[in-house]
């Protein structure tokens, strides 16, 4: 076991460097439940995307003559709309009613607005200034069929989907549902509702590790309290391994001698217990048993929710089939000095704020380790390296917001 601090960048290189896609089964899913899935291939286009030169405005559909042509336009019969093509051909001087969205109709390659055009006696007068092809979306202009769209191993959003209909695709190849196994550790938790003996607290931390999974994606197996029973912990971490690709404990990353989620990963397979020079979250175990990746978090609510979003959240996702995610930060003016011990990554819970100069960063007033309630009110963590030993109001920190670390509702 390693005792030295581990620095976050370099925690996070390791992890990377350790960490390969578990062996998932491919299955086709229609597009309604394709939201969160990881693509198994490359989406690409079968179709072109507008499949046709299409109408960008309501108007009047036209060939174009040139700057020099200032005659008006006969009008013909009918008119094209969306889903209801213009069923004859246009021939020079003259114009046809367009809708947004209609295929451009046959001879023309421009459209005039309605607020920029003239219709005097069944002629149609168009504004001088009007260049050729305005107003028109070429075939193709979007997606030319074959193009590569999202690569193997995306995460696949709402807008995702969209574009997969929009293309032709009815299906989508994903990989199958990575199994994580959840537990907490202790013999001092109860669940929610249960009466609280002298000693005993409930078990918040599954109620924020449950959700948190499950926006993964991932197929969740709640394994409730592990009590401390070397022998009970030893046979259940067994018999889950051989079930599921990954195992996380909450209160399975301590070296104490009550710890029996690291001594059964010690006994029965391979343990890394790592020391972070980071704050909360010190204690971090990554292991492996039988065909699970085994991951332990810290007891603490606050400490375990920073250490899932930063260390166990990019892992589940890479051995589900995603590539590294690691959250985006941006920089923000700090609205409040914040005084810190130097060689340690500290994750402060935090909140935007207006100021006359545009958004800052202010922290929450408690920033203990156990204390939900700063971390409810906060919307985003800030990041500050381990170098950092002062910040003073309006130096740039780095900006976690919960959207980008899985938090939001």
């Amino acid at each position: 076991m390693t005792e030295h601090l581990l620095h976050v960048p370099d925690a996070l290189a390791r992890l990377r460097n350790r960490t390969q896609p578990a062996q998932l089964g491919v299955e086709i899913v229609f597009i309604d439940q394709a939201q969160g899935r990881i693509l198994a291939e490359d989406l690409v286009a079968t179709l072109a995307s507008p499949p046709f030169d299409a109408v960008a405005v309501d108007g009047w559909a036209f060939a174009h003559q040139g700057p020099e042509s200032t005659q008006p336009l006969v009008v013909v019969p009918g008119r094209a709309a969306a889903g209801h093509p213009f069923e004859g051909a246009l021939r020079p001087g003259q114009a046809v009613r367009v809708l947004t969205g209609a295929p451009l109709p046959l001879g023309a390659d421009t459209v005039a607005p309605d607020e920029a055009c003239h219709l005097i006696d069944g002629r149609l007068h168009l504004p001088p200034t009007l260049a050729a092809f305005a107003n028109r979306r070429r075939r193709a202009e979007d997606v030319a069929p074959g193009e590569r769209l999202l690569p193997q191993g995306h995460l696949l959003r709402p807008q995702d989907l969209g574009l997969a209909v929009q293309l032709g695709h009815a299906t989508l190849p994903v990989f199958r549902r990575l199994r994580v196994a959840l537990a907490s550790s202790g013999d001092e938790l109860r669940e929610p509702g249960q009466a609280l003996v002298s000693g005993a607290i409930y078990d918040s931390n599954r109620a924020i590790l449950r959700p948190l999974l499950t926006r993964l994606g991932v197929a969740v197996t709640d394994l409730g309290i592990l009590g401390d029973d070397a022998a009970e912990v030893a046979r259940i971490l067994l018999d889950v391994a051989q079930t599921h690709e990954a195992v996380v404990v909450s209160g399975g990353a301590s070296a104490s001698e009550a710890d029996h989620v690291a001594r059964t990963i010690a006994q029965h397979g391979e343990l890394d217990l790592w020391r972070l020079a980071m704050k909360p979250g010190r204690p971090l175990a990554l292991g492996r048993l039988g065909n699970a990746e085994i991951v332990g978090l810290p007891g603490n609510p606050v400490a375990a929710t920073v250490a899932f979003v930063r260390f166990a959240r990019p892992l589940l996702l890479r051995l589900a089939g995603a590539g590294w995610l690691e959250p985006q930060a941006i920089r923000l003016p700090a609205a409040s000095r914040i005084d810190k011990r130097p060689g340690r990554t500290e994750y402060l819970r935090g909140c935007l704020i207006e100021t006359p100069t545009g958004l800052a960063v202010a922290c929450e007033a408690k920033q203990g380790s156990a204390m939900l309630g700063a971390l409810s009110l906060a919307t985003g963590l800030i990041e500050l390296p381990a170098a950092a030993t002062r910040i003073v109001p309006g130096d740039p920190v780095a900006w976690l917001s919960f959207t980008e670390l899985g938090l939001t509702a």
